[in-house]
C-alpha cells in the first residue's frame, strides 16, 4: 500500500514568490526519487504563506530515506530560510475502503 505525506509550510509572507521557485528547482528530483509516486506544491488561496506538499510514495521508509537525503545534501537549508516554523509533516495509509 503506498503512504500519502502531508507537509504543510508556513512560509514567511514575503517570501512567497522564493518558495515557489525553489519548489520548481528541487521538485524534479524528488519526483524522479525512488519510490516517489507523486508530488504537487499547493498555495492556500485564503492564508498567505500557507503552502501545502501532497505527496505520494512506496511508503514511508522511502519518503523518510529521501528526507535523509535531503538533509545530507544541504537542499533543505534554503527551505529553511523562507519559513516561520518547523514543517509539518503527517504520513497517511491509504485505507482500501
Amino acid at each position: 500500500m503506498s503512504t500519502m505525506v502531508l507537509i504543510e509550510l508556513a512560509v514567511k509572507p514575503e517570501s512567497v514568490d522564493d518558495m515557489k521557485t525553489l519548489m520548481k528547482e528541487l521538485l524534479p528530483d524528488t519526483r524522479a526519487y525512488d519510490g516517489c509516486q507523486s508530488v504537487d506544491f499547493y498555495d492556500n488561496t485564503e492564508t498567505k504563506g500557507n503552502m501545502v506538499l501532497y505527496e505520494i510514495w512506496d511508503s514511508r521508509a522511502h519518503q523518510e530515506r529521501y528526507l535523509q537525503w535531503r538533509s545530507e545534501t544541504g537542499t533543505l537549508a534554503p527551505l529553511q530560510a523562507l519559513v516561520t516554523a518547523p514543517p509539518k509533516i503527517q504520513y497517511f495509509d491509504k485505507v482500501d475502503a
